[in-house]
């Protein structure tokens, strides 16, 4: 099988010669101290060799439980939030039919994604929805208090209870959560839920090859086999003893760290030219900014939909403040073909594509963006999957799992930890006066001129 293959030329010519090669001694000290647990966060290092570690048995229990799903459900609800339903929804929707949501497929469910925000209209219509459906739920909490999904999962739970019945209910609900403490354990040990273990050591952001991930690629249908093997031969294609200049992880971290604190970009901005890859750039923007946002610090990470997106944010990217950077994932073969036709009218004025590809028309637009990009001062990364398949999308998860490891700890954070996160927690459980935050719900209340 070929490898995913990373092109930084047309980033390194935006830096003095030598700058990147200049970086190998601090990116070799970055992967033995990833590869020894010497580093900051060295407690949330499950992921690295995570995927080498996945054992057949392991998936076959995975493929057991989603066969089960997909045999009880016309709807799976998959309630997590972050990382713990991220992964799953880049993957999901990268390798499935862009009009999924409008196929009924049978024998294929329905994969639904819950518990990532508060919206009321949407968790009513949610509900609406379900009313006629038999749906089942996969709810992915490592404490089970996370407000977001909690909320969703009690909502879904009742309603599950009172279509099916708690004892059918029972064999369609399946939780994800810690091995032994918590609410989400305590209620699944409870209920009698078939449970996965979210490993204590590795963190949401890093999770998708864990059964917070796998579990949902799998109802939807896809080859977790191939999606783990691709991740395994990436992280033997990323290790210690692979030469700095052939370590492609290790130059996507280099580049992306001298174009920021060398060159002054503070934006990174990735984009595609297959619209399938949008919940991969979501994925990506948490993993790179709860990673890299420390201490004042941090490559701010935006994206980008292209072409559709070069209607709208292309002026910008052009010729706005030269602080940014892209990095453009390519699809090399796409699965399908279509051919442009030729019109006797020609009124729009297009016949001199008749007869060629639509990918051929993607190709010299990503190409011919490229181009006008460079020259407007914006330095380019590309990122090419010979295919866009699980095994591809397999590698490049642990490719940028890996690149962002080096890239924090070359940045000089802990990359493994997320302390800002819990600042709007703390405000909104004193707004809502839950038990334990007295104290803070007086002061937040005087604050704001409530009292």
């Amino acid at each position: 099988m070929k490898q995913i293959s990373v092109d930084i030329t047309k980033a390194a010519q935006f830096l003095e010669a030598g700058t990147v090669e200049a970086y190998e001694p601090k990116v070799k000290a970055a992967q033995e101290a990833l590869e020894q647990g010497t580093c900051p966060g060295n407690d949330f290092l499950g992921w690295l060799h995570l995927p080498s570690g996945i054992t057949d048995q392991f998936l076959g229990e995975v493929e057991a439980t989603a066969k089960t799903l997909r045999e009880k459900c016309e709807v799976i609800v998959v309630a997590g939030i972050g990382g713990s339903y991220l992964g799953a929804r880049a993957v999901i929707e990268a390798l499935g039919n862009s009009f999924a949501w409008l196929l009924r497929d049978a024998g294929t469910p329905t994969i639904v994604f819950a518990g990532n925000n508060i919206g009321e209209d949407y968790l009513a219509e949610l509900t609406d929805y379900l009313r006629d459906k038999r749906f089942g739920v996969i709810n992915i909490s490592k404490s089970g208090t996370t407000t977001e999904t909690a909320l969703t999962f009690r909502l879904l739970k009742k309603q599950c209870e009172a279509q099916r019945g708690k004892a059918e209910a029972k064999e369609v609900i399946v939780a994800i959560t810690d091995a032994h403490k918590g609410a989400a354990r305590a209620a699944a040990d409870q209920e009698g839920y078939r449970t996965f273990v979210i490993p204590d050591n590795v963190g949401g952001r890093f999770s998708v090859l864990t059964p917070v991930g796998l579990l949902p690629i799998a109802c939807a249908g896809f080859d977790i086999r191939q999606l783990v093997k691709g991740a395994a031969d990436m992280e033997k294609a990323s290790g210690t003893d692979v030469p700095f200049a052939e370590n492609i992880c290790a130059q996507y971290a280099a580049v992306r760290q001298a174009l920021y604190t060398v060159a002054g970009k503070k934006i990174e901005i990735i984009a595609n030219f297959e619209p399938k890859l949008h919940f991969i750039a979501e994925w990506w923007k948490q993993l790179y900014g709860e990673s890299e946002g420390k201490d004042h610090k941090g490559i701010f990470p935006a994206a980008c939909d292209f072409t559709t997106d070069l209607h709208s944010m292309g002026q910008w990217i052009q010729d706005g403040e030269r602080s940014i950077f892209e990095t453009v994932i390519s699809v090399e073969k796409p699965k399908r073909q279509l051919d442009f036709p030729h019109d006797d009218e020609n009124l729009d004025g297009l016949n001199f594509l008749a007869g060629k590809r639509v990918d051929e028309v993607n190709k010299m637009a990503e190409l011919g963006t490229q181009l006008a990009h460079v020259d407007g001062g914006v330095p380019n990364i590309r990122i090419v999957l010979p295919a866009l398949n699980a095994y591809y999308i397999g590698q490049m998860i642990y490719f940028f799992e890996r690149a962002c490891g080096i890239s924090g700890l070359l940045e000089e954070v802990n990359p493994f930890n997320q302390p800002g996160v819990e600042a709007y927690k703390k405000n909104m459980f004193a707004l809502l006066n839950k038990p334990g935050y007295e104290a803070e719900s007086k002061a937040i209340r005087a604050r704001i001129g409530c009292e």
